[in-house]
């Protein structure tokens, strides 16, 4: 019978290694081995952050329709005022979260774009192409079929954004479910179908969800991303600098009537995602360092500083960043809007609004990912991903109905101030995102077969 792999960080017969003993997480101690180490294994799944993602939806949802509700509103729009000079801020906290606390989870969306675009799918046009007109089916068809309930003029036609989004946190966790099922290569094409989803989705909220326009504030936020994008050609390096800067271009745009978490994607996509030194440079350093088998204060700094650098900014901070936008900016941006009255759940398939948006998602997110696919295939614009069918692109347009957290965030920005149109478009969203859900997972699994351990994804 095969041992167990080691865990490298618990104590074992490497233990005389540990001139101080090891850490507490990889101590034998009772909470580190009952929770510390579950807890972090637990992160290192990639699912985590969807459960902990819809664990927060249940609590809101739980906690809305209980008998303390009026707390739970209560609390949402409790207004917080940040008043610092010439800085000026009264929001409820609801708007905190969602005006504020949500650029972090959009900051990372432009981290992951900018890493695609210059080391990812999205910088081979031909690799690319599929996904691309895919995302564009999947978001042309939605809209179009809500516009046909909604139209120009009525009520509800400002949602039209709604149905157009998917969301990469759940629609990830979904194929985690399904395991070995799924090739690498169709993950891929819909990890790539979502960011350009992103991209659609970032486009639609700047040009079309902006109201009020003050050409100002809008000039001074153009200015300071020119004064970022001169400080990167200069290679002045502190992130410092560009926090404070960041923030006042936060300021600027959430006065000039853009949505200010456009700024974390400006950001982001203005962050290096190549290395501003060549690795072979640490590397080169270290074998030096290392000759006399004893590192001193300052050469473990300079040691530290060029590894560091060898690593792309872009990469850097997606490490860092991705855990707090997945454990912490989405649960809590869930916790913060999920939370709807569920009595009007009837009206849901009877409403223009409710029904375009559970069209939208269930229905013209799959038909327009398959159709879009499947011309572009016939075209010659692009190939179907190694061991994808079509019945697992229809499975994979299915679960690309997800639309949780763009869709709840677009349906805020459509309806301000329309409480009834706000929940009922968010609990269509819930519903329609369930759906999706259970309809992916069962049409995958009908389309495809497990693949064995011995056999390595291609």
């Amino acid at each position: 019978m095969a041992s167990p792999p080691h865990d490298p960080h618990s104590p074992g017969p490497g233990d005389d290694l540990w001139e101080t003993g090891p850490v507490y997480s990889a101590s034998n101690r009772p909470l580190a081995r009952l929770v510390a180490r579950p807890v972090r294994e637990f992160l290192r799944v990639e699912a985590a952050g969807s459960l902990l993602l819809l664990l927060a939806a249940a609590v809101a949802l739980v906690w809305a329709n209980s008998p303390w509700a009026a707390s739970y509103d209560s609390l949402w729009h409790t207004h917080l005022v940040l008043d610092v000079g010439p800085l000026h801020l009264d929001e409820s906290l609801q708007h905190w979260v969602n005006d504020a606390l949500m650029v972090v989870f959009f900051f990372v969306v432009g981290l992951e774009i900018k890493y695609e675009l210059v080391n990812g799918d999205l910088r081979d046009p031909k690799t690319a192409a599929l996904p691309i007109i895919a995302a564009i089916g999947g978001m042309v068809v939605p809209a179009g079929l809500y516009l046909a309930l909604n139209p120009p003029g009525s009520d509800g036609s400002a949602g039209w954004g709604i149905p157009m989004a998917t969301d990469i946190a759940f629609a990830v966790g979904v194929l985690g479910i399904l395991g070995r099922r799924i090739p690498s290569a169709a993950r891929l094409f819909l990890l790539t179908l979502a960011i350009v989803d992103d991209i659609g989705a970032i486009l639609v909220i700047a040009v079309f969800y902006t109201s009020d326009l003050s050409l100002g504030w809008l000039a001074l936020a153009i200015g300071l991303l020119g004064v970022m994008a001169i400080a990167k050609q200069l290679k002045i390096w502190t992130t410092v600098f560009y926090a404070v800067v960041g923030v006042v271009l936060w300021f600027a745009l959430l006065q000039s009537g853009v949505h200010a978490t456009l700024a974390g994607v400006a950001i982001g996509l203005l962050a290096p995602a190549r290395p501003l030194l060549n690795e072979e440079v640490a590397r080169g350093y270290a074998t030096d360092a290392l000759r006399d088998r004893h590192l001193d204060a300052d050469e473990l700094a300079r040691m530290r500083f060029l590894m560091k650098e060898s690593v792309s900014v872009v990469e850097r901070l997606q490490s860092r960043l991705h855990p707090v936008s997945a454990y912490v900016v989405l649960p809590v941006f869930a916790l913060a809007n999920a939370g709807v009255e569920l009595g009007a759940i009837g009206q849901v398939l009877t409403e223009p609004v409710g029904l375009g948006i559970m069209l939208g998602l269930v229905l013209g997110k799959p038909v327009g990912i398959f159709l879009a696919s499947f011309a572009a295939v016939r075209l010659g614009l692009g190939r179907l991903p190694d061991g994808t069918s079509w019945p697992m692109v229809l499975g994979l347009g299915a679960v690309g109905g997800i639309g949780f957290t763009v869709s709840i965030f677009i349906a805020g920005l459509s309806f301000p101030g329309a409480d009834l149109l706000t929940e009922e478009a968010k609990i269509a969203i819930l519903l329609a995102s369930l759906v999706a859900a259970v309809v992916g997972v069962v049409v995958l699994l009908v389309s495809t077969k497990p693949i064995p351990e011995d056999v390595v994804d291609g």
